[in-house]
């Protein structure tokens, strides 16, 4: 991990990964990745055997670098002298180790809200829950700040609640990357009870629909029968 004061203007590094899918360390790839800024510039892949640009400036420095014997074959090693010679170190220190189990909730709440930021930096940043402009503290559980991989980073945080008629719940974030105070992501949570209004509301349009349609096809039908014609029978005295 690389860290910058945040009054650094520009920041270059260079960043060695192994990468490996498996034990047998069979489809191990060595990557050597020049930043500038958080761009990558130029990359070296075992997998390839020679520097790649990603920018126009790492492809004219790619074809420099790909010229010069030494420092290809050098670079070519890397993946015997730093990836496989150091395999075991990381087993025993990363590898090995389970993940930390975390112990849920009480469960005590029908429900739970997911409150999830992606792609901010730098790293600090504040996510809090406001039900009904009142800061929640109680059923709160966040995440750590996790890496995304590409210099960016993502936070979750869980609230577990019990719906009420009218209530809002809002999802707040202060971040530096927010312009200002008003510039904050917000969630409400849609109470129950309005769902199941609207149901009725709509059942009991169509039931009066329904009602008028009955009674006009009833009227229609008594009308026919009033003026149908009735045969008579005439009778001549002698």
């Amino acid at each position: 991990m690389i860290s910058t004061p945040q009054s650094a203007l520009h920041c270059e590094y260079m960043v060695e990964r192994c990468k490996f899918n498996s034990t047998e360390l069979k489809d191990m790839e060595y990557i050597y990745s020049h930043y500038y800024n958080k761009i990558e510039y130029i990359r070296f892949s075992s997998s390839v055997g020679k520097y790649v640009g990603v920018t126009e400036f790492g492809e004219n420095l790619a074809k420099h670098w790909n010229n010069d014997t030494e420092e290809l074959n050098s670079t070519r090693s890397k993946i015997a002298t730093y990836c496989l010679n150091n395999i075991d170190i990381h087993d025993r220190a990363i590898l090995a180790k389970s993940g930390e189990c975390v112990t849920p909730l009480s469960g005590q709440h029908p429900a739970m809200l997911v409150c999830s930021v992606y792609d901010f930096f730098p790293t600090k940043i504040k996510v809090r829950w406001l039900r009904d402009g009142q800061e929640v503290y109680s059923d709160v559980t966040s995440t750590e700040v996790m890496p995304n991989g590409d210099w960016y980073y993502q936070t979750h945080s869980h609230l577990e609640y019990k719906p009420r008629s009218g209530e809002k719940i809002s999802c707040v974030v202060e971040h530096a990357s927010l312009k200002s105070s008003s510039d904050k992501s917000t969630s409400e949570s849609t109470p129950l009870t309005a769902i199941g209004a609207s149901i009725l509301t709509l059942g009991l349009i169509l039931l009066l629909v329904g009602y008028i349609f009955y009674r006009w096809k009833a009227r229609g039908q008594t009308r026919t029968h009033t003026h149908r014609p009735v045969n008579s029978t005439s009778y001549q005295s002698c």
